[in-house]
Parts: structure tokens; C-alpha cells; sequence
């Protein structure tokens, strides 16, 4: 790592995050302590083993394989309690590693195990974001978190998930997402649930780009219009060794399009070979609205603190690179512009003005 930049100092630096799953960023003690309550048998009951055994679960090259580890934590995450317990803990973790503001999501779906109804599941994940966010404060953190509802691309429940979604954006939700196996289920299958969110002037954003190539963020963009790519980092497919753009990666460039990239989870899931090799560095120099993400924090074994050190170590970037991807995120998120530019003149460039002075 640059000598200059310290991890410690990364942690304490206001960060933004766009693309991470409540499902994914459980803590091992909460998973075991909510297994025992409901019965779910576990690869191991030691919290520290546990940790171990979902990253190294999730390191094996393939988006179907890293999706499987999901079955353990959504298998705890059936009670309103549980749920209220992994938001606020959720909340919590992230603001203890400096992020300001957050949108975390999650697929409301995969939470009916125990009679829970949609709108249930989803008041008992706004009420812990609620929770988290007020002992932050209380403990001199500083934390907003916006929720994105996920609907799974495999199944036929997006336009009821979008109506849940806009039912309650005024409480808590921002956004609407679709997540799950790319190949095989395009987003094209959930047109009249991104049709109907436009109509409804509602944020959303795709997860494309990441297992599948060109025709999903294509579809992505052209077809459902979304605001942003969940990952997107097969638009490098469209882009010649000579850094010259082809149509769709000129498109995405131009619209200001932002890419949710994910370094450590990309590599995770075969999409890129190393965070070497990730076409991050690339991408910021050709200027895309390219930000920095954690995707799933228990499987990858990382944080927004980690991520960033990773470029750091890998790319020698500076305190200006993690401003400019984090006012990147900021200008991408979806809380009214004023908000959005409160946190970034009066939280975040503040904090890196002091940094680069």
C-alpha cells in the first residue's frame, strides 16, 4: 500500500456505498445465534470457522456457486426480529467503517418462510435501518441508509415487488433492483415491472454485466431503462486495447450511466481474473461514472475500507481517486439532489479537503 494513506485513515474517511446485500453482510455470532433459534443446521456453529467457510464457499470462480451461500443467511432471516436484528447490525458495521450513506437491498421474496407477509418484511427491515441508524448517531457515527427492494430475476414476482416498492417509498425505500443468475433469465422478462416504475417516476437498477456480457446491460439500458448498472463490468467488452469505445460503451460513457463495480466480488465470481486485472483502473481513466462497492461483505470477507485499500495497493491511487469515486456514488444515488448535495459539500469533500491539503 501507499505509504501515505493509512487503512485506519481509509476507515475514518466518509464513504459512499450504492450496491450491497442485507443477505450478504450478516455477522457470523448474529447467523449463529439466529440459526439456533429456528433450527437451521449450520457447516459450524464457531463464529470465526463460520466466517472462514462463507468466503472460502464464495471463492470458487462461479456466480451459481457463490449464490449458494446465500441459503444459510436467508434461512435465518425469517422472523420480523431477525430481520429488525440484521438491518440494524447492517447499519451499524457500515457506519462503523465510515460510510455516510448507503443503499442496501434485498429480495423481500426470499423472507415468506414464516407467514411473514411482503410489506411485513419489509417495515421490519426499514424499522432496524431505523434503529442502527440512530445508535450510530448516538455513538458520534453518521450514517443515511436508503433500501432498495429485489426482485429475483429467475422468479415472476418484479411487479409486485415494484408495487411494494412504491408503496413504500416514502418511508424508507429508494429503489427497485433485480438480482439472481444472468444467463438464461434477461431483464427483458421483467419489462412491465420497470415499465410501470417509470410511469411512477421511481428509481431503479439492474444487476447486468456481471456473469453475462454485452446483451444484458444492452437489454439493461435500451430496453428497461435503467439508472444504473448492478455491477456492469462487461462493458470492458465494448472497449479496444486502444481505449476506444464502441456504441454502447460510448452510450454508457455519455449518459453518465453508473457502473456499481464490485473489485473483490468480481473476482470472486470469475467476472475478472484479479483486482489487478479488474477493469476499474481502466474505466476511471476513460472517465465513466464508475464507483467502488461490496457487493456481499460475509462472503467476500470485505468492507468499503477494503475495497479501497485494495485500489490503493493495486492501482497507487490517492486520497483524489477515493474522492472522485465517492462523490461519483454520491451523484448516483437515489435521494433527492439536495440531499445528495448536502453530503457531498458538507461531509465529504470537507473531509478529503483536509487529507489533500
Amino acid at each position: 500500500m501507499v505509504a501515505t494513506i493509512r487503512y485506519e485513515d481509509i476507515v475514518k474517511v466518509p464513504k459512499a456505498l450504492l450496491h450491497d446485500h442485507l443477505d450478504g453482510g450478516l455477522r457470523p455470532a448474529t447467523i449463529v445465534d439466529l440459526a439456533a433459534e429456528v433450527g437451521h443446521e449450520l457447516p459450524t456453529t464457531d463464529p470465526e470457522a463460520l466466517g472462514r467457510w462463507f468466503a472460502d464457499a464464495a471463492d470458487s470462480g462461479s456466480l451459481e456457486r457463490y449464490l449458494e451461500t446465500f441459503a444459510h443467511t436467508v434461512a435465518v432471516m425469517q422472523t420480523a426480529p431477525a430481520l429488525r436484528r440484521v438491518a440494524r447490525e447492517c447499519a451499524l458495521d457500515l457506519a462503523a467503517d465510515g460510510v455516510v450513506y448507503a443503499e442496501v437491498r434485498f429480495a423481500p421474496e426470499q423472507h415468506l418462510e414464516r407467514d411473514l407477509s411482503l410489506d411485513e418484511v419489509v417495515e421490519a427491515v426499514l424499522a432496524g435501518f431505523a434503529e442502527g441508524t440512530a445508535q450510530a448517531v448516538e455513538a458520534g457515527l453518521s450514517i443515511r441508509v436508503g433500501t432498495l427492494l429485489t426482485a429475483m430475476r429467475h422468479a415472476a414476482r418484479s411487479q409486485e415487488i415494484a408495487e411494494l416498492a412504491v408503496r413504500h417509498r416514502d418511508v424508507g425505500v429508494a429503489g427497485f433492483d433485480i438480482a439472481g443468475a444472468e444467463a438464461g433469465f434477461p431483464p427483458t422478462r421483467h419489462l412491465d415491472a420497470f415499465e410501470y416504475l417509470q410511469r411512477e417516476n421511481f428509481h431503479f437498477t439492474i444487476h447486468a454485466g456481471e456473469a453475462f456480457g454485452l446483451p444484458s446491460i444492452w437489454q439493461a439500458i435500451q430496453w428497461c431503462g435503467a439508472d444504473r448498472l448492478g455491477h456492469g463490468v462487461r462493458i470492458v467488452d465494448d472497449i479496444a486495447p486502444d481505449g476506444s469505445l464502441g456504441r454502447l460503451a460510448a452510450y454508457v460513457r455519455d449518459k453518465r450511466i453508473p457502473l456499481e463495480l464490485c473489485p473483490s466480488s468480481n473476482v470472486q465470481t470469475g467476472a475478472v481474473a484479479s483486482i489487478a486485472d479488474h477493469p476499474i483502473g481502466l474505466l476511471r481513466d476513460l472517465r465513466f461514472r464508475a464507483t467502488v462497492n461490496t457487493d456481499n461483505r460475509l462472503m467476500s470477507g470485505t468492507s468499503m475500507s477494503r475495497e479501497m485499500a485494495l485500489l490503493v495497493e493495486t492501482f497507487g491511487y490517492g486520497w483524489k481517486e477515493l474522492q472522485w469515486f465517492t462523490i461519483n456514488a454520491m451523484k448516483s444515488a437515489f435521494i433527492p439532489f439536495d440531499e445528495r448535495l448536502r453530503i457531498i459539500d458538507e461531509v465529504i469533500k470537507p473531509a478529503y479537503a483536509k487529507l489533500l491539503a
